[in-house]
């Protein structure tokens, strides 16, 4: 719609009823916007936004999911591979948090911003004006010059367009020295006239580049003749007749000099010591990949709860103060804040830009803090802000600076923080290490690792999902007949794991039988999923790292993902990493994993528990890696969907139903191998390899199974609360009951290996997919659970024997006589 906005209590309406200025456009519009004046040559109005978290102090969530979802729209318009080919460009210094939030929603686009502050021994890589601004010139001093090479779409984010100057500049300098065939141009709103929309197309064409828009909304401002002049001279009226500008003097005096080691002597100020990573930088001035980002995940809970602790214990309405362009880690601080305190979170920025206060309900800056710079400004000391903050009833403000602002001009007697202490009865000072580019160590052999694998190069599956601690070995031919390759591990000692079972390629009749069974579980797979999820949030860590092992345990990886998002706002890193049987976990990928994350996060991550093999083989695993590499923290407890052997005390239940993924290979799995381990192909600075199956992607369902069952997430949310209660109130304590009946079934058929049997639904499958197997056991009156297990030995002629009393759903036996393929516990051929 292009309705003029009304004015009625919008924070505009001061403005346009002086000014005659109209606001038109979608209809929220004044949900986003409201109207003030500056004292500026080139434009008197200033759209103030309600959601930038620069002027109006807003809560940190809505800030931040304001810009993550520009960001979840840009990876629409972009498709998954080119999505992950992007990289992010913000604009100093109000878009430089809202930029690296779109950044967050695309998923892993490095970020870099613009900015207005030089530093020494950065090379400068692009820089353009901005024509409407108070300060305009802006900087590009990526740390690695290589972030703006490449033919990757770039997403340039500001926080309105007006004119759509700022674009054009910038991708004219960008594009002459980095040319690119993509950009996409993101805003909170786009306020450019239609012969400003047009230019911007004209000049699309002239280089021969694509620009695409992504806005929240759209609008225009109508602007009467003779409106700069006239409010400039409005703004000069309302200074002159201000007796007081900057609020009233401060209640107790700030030490001057160089800041104390302990501000807590000032009866208003307490500062806190976030212990902020070494070498994580502070923002995108120098870029942040998506590395950083990861770590920085990992970190905020700790760095908040110190935050919280400084909190007086009945702070009801705290504002997070961050600081000119430092942005984004305050947002991501109080948004931390928000979700684990009970006091009201409110988040917003000093600025350079001046603007004029008026304490109007109609005016969309009612109060103004004025303070020196205190960063030591390469363009001269001068006057800074804080709107809205006095006079907003907030009983406790958090400053956030980095260290470059820590001086002794923020300390002083007419600096911010004694000019926060005169409208709150509390001041709390966190300063954040400025990030300055240094030479780049040697590493470690163990620090080269690669970063992981995502798709669409390596995998279906979208590139957020999961990062896969694997190397490709899509080009290595490794698969044989079954026979073939049980003949070879039998007569030569080999491992399993050195070469592949040829693809099972089901039949028409199979396919219809999965979605028929994933149309009837898919409820039921969404509850165990979630339940699984929320035990883990409870119990291991408010934010683990989930590491599924490769391939079965994927997809329950990504679909914890992916509840932990849709029940609690949550970014999940996830990762794959591979485990073979008698060889354990692959090492190297658990060294990536410490290198990056704290090891007590980790979680790792299976499908379903059979007689609890894995169980046991990871825990040995984890045992051996911390004698060999000394780091500790891996908790080898495995969280699965399913535990039907009572094998672990994370899972979502311990019925033996279908899970419809273990019905399928690859097709269910991103179309992802089972992992390989082969000394002439991996290395021992190697992970372990896997192979894509791209020629497979017109069966592909990974992508229909995970979206179908998400999809039911709503539906069963109160069901998930109520088995989680259920399940956290109970006795969870692995019985080991499957590994009896196991063994019992072992004697009772003659087979006297338990290796060869195969207990529960998805082993069962497995076994008729990938063995010879040599007859199944049913349980008495199981149903449509079964489907697909009777079709499958129905396919091969192998016989289903109905048992009246088994413990699992169904058992699948591998002849202990004949079949070549049965394996021990370490992974070779069993002879009997």
């Amino acid at each position: 719609m292009n309705n003029a906005v009304n004015n009625g209590d919008w924070s505009g309406s001061w403005v346009a009823e002086r000014l005659g200025v109209q606001l038109e456009g979608d209809d929220g519009l004044r949900d986003l916007l409201g109207l003030a004046l500056r004292r500026n040559p080139k434009r008197a109005h200033l759209l103030v936004s309600h959601v930038l978290g620069k002027h109006v102090p807003q809560s940190p969530s809505v800030v931040y999911d304001a810009g993550f979802t520009l960001g979840r729209r840009v990876r629409d318009l972009l498709g998954a591979d080119q999505a992950a080919r992007a990289v992010v460009l913000g604009y100093a210094e109000t878009a430089t948090g809202l930029g690296h939030s779109v950044a967050d929603g695309i998923g892993l686009a490095p970020y870099l911003h613009s900015t207005r502050r030089p530093v020494a021994g950065v090379a400068r890589a692009g820089g353009f004006e901005e024509s409407h601004s108070h300060a305009t010139s802006h900087l590009l001093l990526p740390e690695d010059p290589a972030l703006l090479v490449g033919d990757g779409p770039l997403v340039l984010v500001d926080d309105e367009f007006s004119t759509g100057n700022t674009v054009l500049n910038t991708v004219r300098d960008l594009h002459a020295r980095y040319p690119r065939r993509r950009y996409v141009v993101v805003a909170l709103v786009d306020m450019r006239s239609a012969a400003d929309a047009g230019r911007l197309e004209e000049f699309a064409r002239e280089i021969g580049a694509r620009v695409d828009l992504v806005a929240a909304a759209s609008g225009a401002v109508r602007l009467p003749e003779g409106v700069l002049q006239k409010g400039q001279e409005l703004v000069a009226r309302y200074e002159a007749e201000s007796a007081v500008e900057g609020g009233a003097a401060a209640a107790g005096p700030v030490p001057t000099g160089p800041p104390p080691a302990d501000d807590r002597t000032h009866p208003h100020l307490a500062r806190v010591d976030l212990c902020w990573p070494p070498g994580l930088p502070d923002g995108g001035r120098h870029g942040f990949t998506p590395a950083h980002r990861t770590r920085l995940e990992g970190v905020l809970p700790a760095m908040a709860a110190r935050l919280a602790e400084a909190l007086p214990a009945d702070a009801r309405r705290v504002l997070v103060l961050g600081f000119e362009e430092l942005m984004y880690a305050p947002l991501r601080l109080a948004r931390e804040l928000e979700r684990t305190t009970d006091a009201e979170i409110r988040y917003s920025t000093t600025t350079r830009s001046p603007v004029l206060a008026v304490d109007d309900p109609g005016y969309a800056i009612r109060t103004r803090l004025v303070f020196p710079a205190h960063d030591d400004p390469a363009d001269g000391p001068g006057e800074r802000y804080a709107y809205n903050v006095a006079g907003a009833g907030f009983d406790t403000v958090i400053a956030v600076v980095d260290s470059v602002a820590d001086t002794p001009e923020l300390h002083a007697p007419d600096g911010l923080l004694n000019q926060l202490a005169a409208h709150t009865p509390r001041v709390v000072l966190a300063v954040v290490p400025s990030y300055v580019p240094g030479p780049v160590p040697l590493p470690e052999r163990r620090s080269m690792l690669p970063e992981p694998l995502r798709g669409p190069a390596f995998s279906s599956y979208a590139p957020e999902e999961v990062g896969w601690l694997l190397q490709d070995l899509s080009d290595v031919t490794l698969e044989a007949p079954t026979e073939e390759r049980e003949e070879a591990i039998q007569s030569g000692g080999a491992h399993y794991a050195e070469s592949l079972p040829v693809e099972y390629q089901p039949s028409e009749q199979y396919q219809a039988l999965f979605h028929a069974a994933l149309e009837e579980s898919a409820a039921r797979l969404a509850q165990a999923a979630g339940a699984v999820t929320e035990i883990v949030l409870a119990e291991r860590s408010p934010r683990p790292v989930l590491v599924s092992l490769a391939r079965a345990g994927t997809p329950v990886g990504i679909l914890m993902r992916r509840w932990a998002r849709f029940r609690h706002g949550l970014e999940l890193p996830h990762y794959a990493v591979s485990i073979v049987r008698g060889r354990g976990i692959d090492a190297n990928a658990l060294r990536w994993l410490a290198a990056h994350h704290d090891p007590r996060d980790v979680v790792f991550v299976d499908g379903w528990t059979g007689k609890g093999a894995i169980t046991r083989e990871l825990a040995e695993a984890v045992r051996e890696f911390e004698k060999s590499d000394d780091i500790t923290g891996f908790d080898p407890e495995i969280a699965v969907l399913a535990d039907p052997g009572s094998c672990v005390r994370t899972y979502g239940t311990r019925e033996d139903y279908l899970i419809p993924s273990a019905c399928l290979n690859s097709t269910v799995s991103g179309l992802i191998s089972r992992t390989v381990l082969r000394a002439d192909l991996v290395g021992p600075h190697d992970y372990h390899g896997a192979k894509f199956y791209r020629e497979l992607a017109d069966t592909d369902v990974s992508v229909a199974f995970l979206d179908a069952v998400s999809g039911r997430f709503q539906e069963v949310a109160d069901a998930v609360d109520a088995q989680v209660k259920e399940l956290l109130s109970g006795d969870r304590a692995p019985t080991w009951a499957g590994w009896a009946a196991v063994e019992r079934i072992s004697e009772e058929y003659g087979i006297h290996d338990v290796n060869l049997v195969k207990p529960g639904v998805g082993e069962t499958t497995r076994v008729l997919l990938r063995r010879v197997p040599w007859k199944i056991l049913a349980r008495a009156g199981a149903g449509a659970d079964l489907d697909h297990v009777r079709l499958l030995a129905e396919q091969r002629g192998v016989p289903v024997e109905e048992v009246a009393e088994l413990p699992y759903t169904c058992v699948g036996l591998i002849h202990p006589k004949y079949t070549r393929g049965a394996t021990g516990a370490d992974g070779k051929a069993v002879n009997v």
